[in-house]
């Protein structure tokens, strides 16, 4: 078996990614999503590249499908089982009020409504002792209310369970013999931490979502079995490792934004390989666009996330990318609100009918209509032509639905409303990175931006210029990366424990011990799921100022003595908040260790699209066409050479207007910068910060 195949089901595309590991090449397929059947999407794809099933080793999968069920509010009935008295702990949250000017402020319902979530009646006490034993005879009261009530999925969360979870365990047991059929899950088997609430929501959460997953993850694997797979399925976490099948359907909440964390591993290769220690990797899709920081070749893993926004949404404790979306993407659609201004979202094409281009049906403008109505957007090469492009089409929608009720006449008008949707979804995308970088301590000009997605490319000269960052990368396939950083992802299990010590000579000894017993379960799950020993471990400790809410995390590699672990902490502080409480002491409440396991990954030069070096006395290679594209800094329609990248040697560079299309994607050089190709067949390109104005 010699191919390793990656996939990525994204919101209006499914990508494809398939590595040779005898001849050493990479080829792409690229569908759009199939919704009534995501599998058969991802089928189509590996259709596209004429590899058998058979033939592949290993199969990695993302897919928004997790995300996008809490969103849609689509899961299973779900019961919640908790402490006498906690019922409402859902509800109560924090008891906080993100908004608190706004009197109609609503957060959005819990996903476990309030008569199907029961109590039991026991107690486990703050240092772990039982305080009130627990009855079993009322549990299986419990079972034949929960069958009465027809639920499909149960979650269990039992206040103190963190600290000893012998009676959530218990209860588990028993209703997963009496209702062998309810898909059913604790709060700490997912995490071993303090957090009340969040821990009760993520248990909630794993549940909402369980049943669909193991029918979605076992359809999946039956279908390719079907067609001779019979290598190891794998699907992507969102921590940015990969989940074995057993882990997902025990652990299907830790796939919440599995999506889009493909892109940032790949970014994060490209980084270490290029030797760049600050990086903004820019992922625009047909739906959303999202923004994450790689810093010395890593990207940040929070240990929490909230589904639908901190102000509305809910917590999961599961390991999560650090990353910010928004929704903009290709997809969405523009439109003129009551007060006549223009406005973008939250509304979108998707796959389904897609953008008016595209001519399947779409009738109202989006993003990728007014790119193409301006000309950066070919209409016989995007996907190699398989998705033909109706730039007339394009020209009308914006036209008639947005250009004539505001008062734009004529080609000149439509090419001035179809800029300005390009400058306001800039806007919204460079909110996006001003949130991860200035809104964070960074000074956003210090970083590179790394564009990739199929829309990343064509707007990367627009955020570079509003956000004044000097350098762009492109890399290969931007349009497939998600599947590519798939394809680099290794084997992954985080293991969390609340640990609750000042950094003193007995808590840096206390904490060794429990890294080192979190190590020993890390490595017994990947022993029993992958069968491997040889593991690399990264450790983090949660740490705050005593009397604190909130927390800052730190890395612990080389931290073994008080005064490492102190330095780290105020190193970490001080980047975030500008200042220290010299006078305060530092506790520590949480460690987590990160297991990996190397896997066999292609190498990123086999992706580049370049196969020659420019040298002195080639002749240059010529553009394939010329077209007039629309550039706000000439105010008018430029004739503009358009390359193909497959043309492109290593070491060839030129100075913009130019366009530069490939298979998934096309690259947008504004006039007056400059673009080379890089080793790896990456396009580089310095902004013209200065001739912007």
């Amino acid at each position: 078996m010699r191919y390793l195949m990656a996939a990525d089901t994204g919101g209006t595309f499914t990508d494809l990614a398939v590595h040779d590991t005898e001849n050493r090449t990479i080829l792409f397929g690229k569908t759009l999503t199939n919704y009534t059947d995501l599998v058969n999407g991802v089928l189509d794809a590996i259709q596209e590249t004429d590899v058998a099933l058979k033939d592949a080793a290993v199969v990695k999968h993302g897919t928004t499908h997790v995300i996008n069920t809490f969103l849609q509010r689509s899961g299973a009935r779900t019961a919640l089982v908790t402490t006498q008295g906690f019922r409402d702990a859902l509800e109560i949250g924090r008891a906080s009020r993100p908004v608190p000017f706004q009197l109609t402020f609503r957060r959005d319902p819990p996903l476990v409504e309030r008569a199907l979530r029961f109590e039991v009646n026991e107690r486990i006490g703050a240092r772990g002792e039982v305080l009130r034993p627990l009855d079993l005879e009322e549990v299986d009261r419990l079972a034949a209310e929960l069958a009465k009530q027809r639920v499909d999925a149960i979650a269990v969360s039992l206040l103190n369970s963190y600290i000893n979870p012998a009676h959530e365990n218990a209860v588990a047991a028993r209703l997963r013999s009496l209702l062998p059929d309810v898909f059913i899950t604790t709060g700490t088997s997912i995490s071993g931490e303090w957090y009340e609430y969040e821990r009760t929501s993520t248990a909630a959460a794993n549940a909402y979502i369980g049943a669909q997953m193991r029918t979605y993850t076992l359809g999946f694997e039956n279908r390719m079995q079907e067609q001779g797979f019979t290598g190891a399925f794998y699907m992507m976490g969102s921590n940015g490792g990969l989940l074995t099948v057993e882990r997902t359907l025990e652990q299907p909440v830790a796939m919440v934004e599995s999506g889009p964390v493909g892109g940032c591993i790949g970014a994060s290769a490209y980084a270490k390989a290029l030797g760049l220690d600050r990086v903004i990797a820019f992922d625009m899709g047909g739906t959303t666009a999202k923004c994450a920081l790689i810093e010395e070749g890593r990207f940040e893993v929070q240990p929490a996330y909230y589904v639908g926004g901190y102000e509305r949404g809910f917590p999961v404790r599961t390991a999560v990318l650090d990353i910010v979306e928004v929704g903009a993407g290709g997809g969405t659609i523009a439109w003129i609100d009551e007060h006549d201004r223009l406005r973008l979202g939250p509304r979108s094409a998707g796959s389904e009918p897609g953008p008016v281009s595209f001519g399947r049906g779409g009738v109202e403008p989006t993003v990728t209509d007014a790119s193409v109505s301006l000309g950066r957007i070919g209409s016989g090469s995007f996907m190699d032509g398989k998705l033909a492009i109706n730039t007339e089409a394009a020209n009308e929608a914006i036209r008639d639905h947005v250009a004539a009720p505001l008062g734009y006449v004529g080609a000149d008008g439509v090419d001035q409303v179809a800029h300005g949707i390009i400058e306001l979804v800039t806007t919204i995308m460079s909110g996006a990175i001003k949130e991860i970088t200035i809104e964070r301590g960074h000074d956003v000009r210090e970083f590179h931006l790394f564009v990739f997605g199929g829309g990343g490319p064509l707007f990367g000269s627009e955020l570079a210029r509003s956000l004044s960052i000097p350098n762009i990368i492109v890399p290969p396939q931007p349009g497939n990366f998600s599947s590519i950083g798939m394809l680099l992802a290794e084997p992954r299990v985080d293991m969390t424990q609340t640990y609750l010590s000042a950094v003193s000579e007995a808590g840096v000894v206390g904490m060794g011990g429990i890294l080192s017993e979190l190590e020993i379960r890390a490595e017994a799950a990947m022993a029993q799921e992958i069968g491997v020993e040889s593991i690399r471990f990264d450790h983090q400790a949660e740490m705050r100022y005593q009397g604190q809410m909130h927390s800052v995390r730190i890395d612990l590699s080389g931290h073994d003595t008080v005064d490492s672990v102190t330095a780290g902490f105020e190193a970490m502080y001080r980047r975030r908040y500008g200042h220290l409480n010299a006078d305060c002491p530092i506790e520590m409440i949480g460690l987590r260790v990160s297991a990996t396991v190397a896997t066999e990954k292609p190498d990123l030069a086999q992706i580049s699209p370049a196969s020659a070096e420019c040298k002195q006395g080639d002749e240059p290679p010529a553009p394939i066409s010329r077209r007039q594209v629309y550039f706000k800094e000439s105010g008018a329609r430029i004739e503009t050479p358009v390359y193909a990248r497959t043309d492109l040697p290593l070491g060839f560079s030129s100075v913009g207007p130019v366009i530069i299309e490939e298979y998934s994607a096309t690259t947008v050089v504004a006039p007056g910068d400059e673009f080379w190709i890089g080793k790896l067949g990456e396009i580089w390109i310095r902004c013209d910060l200065e001739g912007r104005h």
